[in-house]
């Protein structure tokens, strides 16, 4: 006689279990799609840009606050005065920037080099050795704007972070903390390799300056100017012979911007207001005038939707999904995650009640009657869902953008799918999750 598990315990299924034939064909589907929209949109400026573009070819209405933050807005059937539905994500990647002025020669190995800065929280030694592309705008002095956008296509050159051989590396490296064995400073790409002709100081330096004034019309003064993000340059790829993952950059938090993007894109007369709002600067602590802690962009367009409005009063009857992803269970270190409280790939769209680190600290932290709403939602649709936290209470933790809005007065919850090696050059989630993310952002964008 087998042992029955009671009918009232909560157990996590997977969403390639729950999903019908259709569904799982959609799911497919909608990866392929998602796919493009990573490829294109592997900083802040051109997630923006590829926003705006699927805005207009559908006709929605946009809002944009300096090319790095956009809303797009869809009036509901209820006044403005009854409050709002925003699903918020973020389209900033942690990333390595050049610095202002960061062409410099090293003569000893014949290399001119850029040096960075790296944006966000990485792990440095996952950034050498690796294809990496440039992209990002020069602003010149008289105003005129340089694009770049060098690695992705096959033609291009490619750069990369030099790294030490194995034969030499024991006393430099092997035998130090691995946070220590690449520093900071070190993250330097290599750019050429030519030296100018003639009696010129910095040879190599000089033949890059040359080649950028004849490419680009650029001076060394410009780089002052410039915002160039250095980028892993592959392309997102389908994992697995089931081919369920999709491997690739920028997918925190590409995954849920594209899932919201599709989601208000796809809404049709809904009973509150409804925005998808999309904020840079998450990674770096939302600080900058076009991100979630800077509730301005979000009063101006509350403003504009209805002048007359009590924009505090709005904000207090508001409610928010802050779509960002949460920490997939790891293979081989499963030690660092409380398996019961926390998300795998391939269980749909990870439910965070709170955030923040150790005591709950720098948390949003919902409530339960939200949460319950939430929960009631994704029931009621049949869509995938599962809670999750990020790890063990003591050994880790992190925030998002939700604690910004509920400081507004709004309830704000979590919302995101999981991903796997997450603020790596090369994170992994599931197509399913990616596709319960946008179910979910529907039905409640709907409500």
């Amino acid at each position: 006689m087998t042992e029955k598990e009671s009918k009232y315990v909560y157990k996590k299924k997977s969403a390639w279990e729950i999903f019908t034939k259709d569904q799982i064909k959609k799911t497919y589907d909608f990866a392929e799609e998602y796919k493009k929209f990573l490829n294109a949109a592997k900083t802040e400026r051109e997630a923006v840009q590829e926003i705006k573009k699927a805005a207009k070819k559908t006709k929605k209405k946009i809002m944009i606050n300096r090319e790095k933050e956009a809303a797009i807005i869809i009036p509901g059937k209820k006044p403005v005065s009854s409050g709002l539905r925003i699903v918020i994500s973020h389209i900033d990647s942690p990333r390595l920037d050049l610095k202002q002025v960061p062409l410099y020669e090293d003569p000893d190995s014949n290399l001119a080099l850029f040096e960075t800065h790296y944006y966000g929280g990485i792990k440095k030694f996952q950034w050498v050795t690796i294809p990496l592309a440039l992209h990002g705008i020069v602003v010149k002095k008289d105003g005129k704007k340089i694009i770049f956008n060098m690695g992705e296509d096959e033609k291009d050159p490619i750069f990369s972070v030099s790294d030490l051989l194995p034969h030499l590396s024991h006393e430099v490296q092997d035998t130090k903390k691995i946070d220590d064995a690449i520093k900071g400073e070190s993250l330097d790409v290599v750019v050429g390799s030519i030296p100018a002709t003639g009696d010129v100081k910095d040879k190599f330096k000089t033949a890059i300056l040359d080649k950028l004034h004849k490419d680009y019309g650029m001076t060394e003064e410009d780089f002052i100017s410039a915002e160039i993000e250095v980028v892993p340059a592959y392309k997102a790829r389908d994992m697995g012979f089931d081919r369920s993952l999709i491997g690739a950059y920028g997918q925190d938090d590409g995954a849920s911007t594209f899932a919201s993007l599709k989601a208000i894109l796809d809404l049709k007369n809904p009973e509150f207001t409804a925005m998808s709002l999309f904020v840079d600067k998450e990674e770096i602590g939302s600080e900058g005038n076009a991100t979630a802690q800077v509730s301005t962009f979000l009063r101006s367009i509350i403003k504009e939707l209805d002048p007359k409005v009590d924009i505090d009063k709005v904000m207090l009857k508001s409610k928010v999904v802050s779509a960002d992803v949460n920490a997939a269970v790891t293979p081989n270190y499963t030690e660092v995650f409380e398996l019961k409280n926390a998300s795998s790939l391939g269980n749909g769209i990870v439910m965070s009640k709170y955030t923040g680190h150790g005591g709950k600290y720098s948390a949003n932290d919902a409530s339960a009657e939200y949460v319950a709403e939430i929960r009631t939602i994704l029931n009621k649709a049949k869509i995938p869902w599962q809670t999750g936290e990020l790890g063990k209470v003591d050994k880790g933790g992190g925030g998002t953008v939700a604690k910004y809005f509920s400081r507004l007065g709004m309830e704000v919850i979590d919302l995101g799918p999981p991903v796997l090696s997450m603020h790596s050059p090369f994170e992994v989630t599931s197509k399913a999750d990616v596709y319960s993310s946008y179910l979910a952002y529907s039905e409640f964008l709907k409500k």
